[in-house]
C-alpha cells in the first residue's frame, strides 16, 4: 500500500467513526478498567489517550478501577494469603486495609496522573467521597453452596451528586472500587459490579468493560467463537455455563441493562486502543449485550 493510500484509508477510518461521534457526543460513558491492561506501562498510557480523545470529542467519560494484579503482588509481598471464591476475592480486614492502599493511593493516582498529562481533566475519588456508593455485605455461590468472602459487598445505593457536579464541570472521574456500608466498615466491591451500578444511577448510555479477554466466547478459548452482540436475555441464560472469572462480568453487563444502560460492552483491554476501536468502528471488537 502506497503513502498515499494510507493516509486516504485514515480519512475513510475517520469517516466511519462520524455517526458514532454523533451518537455519543454529549453522553455519559462508564468505563471499567481491570485486568492486564492495568500492568502493561504501554497499554495505560493509550487508555489514558483514548479517554482524553473521548472527552476532546464531547463525550462525558467517567472511569471505575479495580486493581486485581496489584492487589495480588501487594498482597503476596507482604505475605497475606489471598484467596478466590465464585470469582469474588475473599477479603480479610488484614486484607481489606491493602486494597484501600493500593486501589486509591496506586492504581488511582496512577491513572489521573497519566490522563492528566494531556489536559486537566481526571480527579481522583473512591465509592466512600461525597457518599458515592454505599455497600452491603455478599456472598457466593460455589457449586450450589453460599459461602463467605468477608468484606466484599455489592452496591446498594448510589448518590451520585458529588460526582456529577465533576461530569458537569468537564472533569473524569476516577473511581476506585471500594465503599463504606451503613456502619462506614469499608468493603471491596468488584469493578465489573460498581461500574454497572454507577452507570444505572448516572444515566450512562453505554458501560464498556476493559479486562483481559476478548468477551464472550460461544466455545473457549476457539477465536472464531467470539460473541459479538447478545441480548440480555440470552446471556441470562448462558450464567450458569459460565467460567467463574466471567460470571461478574456478565452479571454487571445484565446489571447495568437492567439499570436502563442502552448497552454493555467486555471486550479486550490487552489490546491496544481498543476502547475506541469498540466505540467508533462499525465491527467493534468484544461482545456487546443489548437490551
Amino acid at each position: 500500500m502506497t503513502e498515499l493510500e494510507v493516509t486516504v484509508q485514515k480519512a475513510h477510518t475517520l469517516i466511519e467513526a462520524l455517526p458514532w461521534l454523533a451518537e455519543y457526543a454529549g453522553e455519559i460513558m462508564v468505563i471499567k478498567y481491570g485486568g492486564n491492561a492495568m500492568v502493561d506501562d504501554e497499554l495505560k498510557r493509550a487508555l489514558a489517550k483514548d479517554i482524553v480523545f473521548l472527552r476532546r470529542v464531547g463525550v462525558k467519560p467517567v472511569v471505575v478501577h479495580g486493581g486485581g494484579p496489584q492487589i495480588s503482588q501487594m498482597l503476596g509481598r507482604l505475605d497475606i494469603r489471598s484467596e478466590f471464591r465464585g470469582g469474588f476475592r475473599v477479603t480479610t480486614p488484614e486484607a481489606m486495609e491493602i486494597v484501600r492502599m493500593v486501589l486509591v493511593g496506586q492504581v488511582g493516582r496512577e491513572l489521573v496522573n497519566m490522563i492528566n498529562a494531556h489536559g486537566p481533566f481526571a480527579v481522583g475519588m473512591s465509592g466512600e467521597d461525597g457518599g458515592l456508593f454505599t455497600a452491603t455485605r455478599r456472598t457466593a455461590q460455589v457449586g450450589g453452596e453460599e459461602v463467605d468472602l468477608g468484606l466484599v459487598g455489592d452496591v446498594t445505593s448510589v448518590d451520585p451528586s458529588g460526582l456529577n457536579d465533576l461530569i458537569e464541570a468537564g472533569r473524569i472521574p476516577v473511581v476506585a472500587s471500594i465503599a463504606p456500608d451503613e456502619h462506614g466498615v469499608i468493603h471491596n466491591i468488584n469493578g465489573d459490579t460498581a461500574a454497572a451500578a454507577l452507570a444505572a444511577a448516572i444515566g450512562a448510555k453505554r458501560l464498556v468493560m476493559l479486562t483481559n479477554v476478548a468477551g464472550l466466547y460461544a466455545n473457549y478459548p476457539d477465536p472464531e467463537s467470539l460473541i459479538k452482540e447478545i441480548t440480555a436475555d440470552e446471556a441470562r441464560a448462558l450464567l450458569p455455563k459460565l467460567d467463574a472469572g466471567m460470571i461478574p462480568k456478565i452479571e454487571a453487563c445484565l446489571a447495568a441493562i437492567d439499570g436502563g444502560v442502552a448497552n454493555a460492552t467486555i471486550t479486550d483491554g490487552t489490546l491496544q486502543h481498543a476502547l475506541l476501536l469498540e466505540i467508533f468502528t462499525d465491527d467493534g471488537v468484544g461482545t456487546m449485550v443489548t437490551r
